[in-house]
């Protein structure tokens, strides 16, 4: 007797019958891996687990329970030092889809009918030494919109980091697809060769086109990868992913636009609540929070504001705009802290569309209108501190500028010559300097202008005739925010001079690249 009242206190500890309209689990320590609570594991106190809106954490038995209605997704805040299931394409399995009825009809598949709500919804999470300094790895919309720009993801980004060691995750900043959602096996084969668990978010290209409302736009999205909105611990990091792509646009019905619906915001509310202040805390985003010209919604970004004011440690980072740049908030535009919250748009894993010239291998060079090449971001953390790194497909780590010179100079001409420099992840109050064969170091001054470099590689691809050796045509040149510029004299002896470049970033870090001219 004395047996069987602890098998059903032991069962009641995490398996507890509910209304329907309540779903309840228990988040529990799965110590030997096996996703099943077996009688020795215990649950886990104080994990947050939400609905998409409401956020509740587990009792010291590891039990929860929250309203659910006939469109939910029920996920589990991964706490640091856990692990939660990868399935076969290394997703994160942190979440259950409570959809009844299954997703409506749209072009795309969505969800099939989940049937009625489990009695218990539980949580297994594996113990896990996690460290305080770790590496994430960040795509920018590798945006594939057919098979051959899925091989040309796989060529130019997938091949340099298959097999990639010391990343603990990554995650894709949206537009994994473009427009054609039954791309998504493909892509996900694709970025499961990374071989790390690998997070998505949802992009303007992500979306199902024929939704009639913005909370279904996710239907198909949420099929292969699960919410749309949702949030994670790493080390003393706290991510929250946002889908911030409103569609349709709720102003006019048309397009799409830049902001996050109510229940969003009550998501990242409540989600806060449960945050310690140290914590650095990470807002991913697809469309950046930062350009007005980009629409994103100023009351949305303002009330997130407001969210963080009592969090000392912020970053924020989105994709969308196939170009790379660093902005500042300080406390005059809309921050409310004395120290600037910095948000990072990256470039992308797309570059500008595959477009330009093709390279050797037959692959688009696919610069961006700004001159950043295609590439890929690493975010080392430290506690809740961050250092950014981007790694230009196809070449050396320590590539991260490009010198823009003339070949050649006329002796003692008049003519005015500069020394470009294009600065991958610069920023405003970088420190750039150059000097010419081994002189005294000079100044580079910002320069808030098209990239040369692009600027003649559009004229090339306009001017080859041969359709084998360039792909689409490249996107309008846009001005740039991380160029920098200096004049180089003619009046030196005839014959090569060097040009040495030295980059100090926002992390205190210096970086030195070479080029050369010639004087005749």
């Amino acid at each position: 007797m004395k047996q069987l009242s602890f098998l059903l206190l032991a069962t009641l500890a995490c398996f507890s019958v509910k209304a329907q309209t309540t779903a309840s689990g228990c988040v529990f320590a799965d110590t030997n891996g096996n996703g099943k609570k077996d009688k020795a594991e215990k649950g886990i106190a104080g994990v947050s687990v939400t609905n998409g809106q409401e956020v509740v954490q587990t009792d010291n038995r590891g039990i929860y329970n929250l309203p659910v209605g006939n469109d939910n997704i029920i996920s589990v805040v991964k706490p640091s030092g856990y692990q939660v299931a990868l399935n076969a394409d290394n997703l994160p399995q942190y979440f259950y889809i409570h959809k009844p009825q299954g997703s409506p009809q749209l072009k795309y598949k969505g969800v099939a009918p989940t049937g009625p709500l489990p009695e218990s919804i539980d949580f297994a999470l594996k113990p896990s030494t996690e460290k305080d300094n770790y590496t994430a790895l960040i795509f920018g919309d590798p945006q594939v919109y057919n098979q051959e720009q899925v091989d040309y993801f796989v060529k130019d980004v997938i091949s340099e980091v298959e097999g990639i060691k010391n990343v603990a995750f990554g995650i894709s900043m949206g537009d994994e697809v473009g427009d054609k959602l039954d791309l998504f096996p493909a892509y996900t084969a694709a970025v499961k060769r990374v071989g790390i668990p690998w997070y998505n978010m949802m992009g303007n290209h992500d979306l199902n086109a024929d939704a009639p409302a913005d909370s279904l736009s996710d239907e198909s999205f949420e099929a292969h990868f699960g919410p749309a909105t949702y949030a994670f611990n790493y080390g003393k990091v706290h991510f929250i992913v946002l889908d911030d792509v409103l569609y349709p646009d709720p102003r006019d019905g048309r397009g799409y636009y830049g902001g996050l619906r109510e229940d969003q915001l009550r998501f990242v509310e409540n989600d806060l609540k449960f945050v310690p202040k140290d914590r650095l805390v990470v807002l991913t985003f697809h469309i950046p929070i930062s350009e007005p010209e980009f629409l994103f919604s100023s009351a949305t970004r303002q009330r997130l504001f407001r969210m963080l004011k009592d969090f000392p440690y912020t970053l924020s980072i989105s994709a969308h705009t196939h170009m790379q740049r660093q902005d500042f908030y300080a406390k005059d535009m809309e921050w409310l802290q004395d120290k600037p919250h910095h948000h990072f748009n990256i470039g992308t894993a797309s570059g500008d569309f595959y477009s330009g010239l093709n390279d050797k291998n037959g692959t688009p060079i696919s610069t961006m209108r700004d001159g950043t090449p295609k590439g890929y971001g690493f975010v080392h953390f430290k506690g809740n501190q961050y250092i950014i790194d981007y790694k230009v497909a196809g070449k050396d780590a320590a590539e991260q500028m490009r010198i823009i010179a003339p070949e050649r100079l006329k002796k003692d001409s008049d003519s005015a010559a500069y020394v470009y420099v294009n600065f991958y992840t610069g920023a405003k109050n970088d420190n750039l300097q150059y000097r010419v064969d081994d002189g005294s170091w000079m100044p580079l001054q910002q320069s808030f202008e098209f990239d040369p470099f692009y600027v003649a590689e559009v004229a090339t691809w306009k001017s080859i005739t041969d359709k084998t050796k360039k792909a689409r045509r490249p996107s309008n040149p846009a001005k740039s925010t991380h160029l920098w510029k200096g004049p180089i004299s003619t009046r030196l002896q005839t014959g090569k001079h060097s040009i040495e470049v030295k980059a100090t970033d926002m992390f205190n870090r210096s970086f030195t690249q070479k080029s050369s001219y010639t004087i005749e």
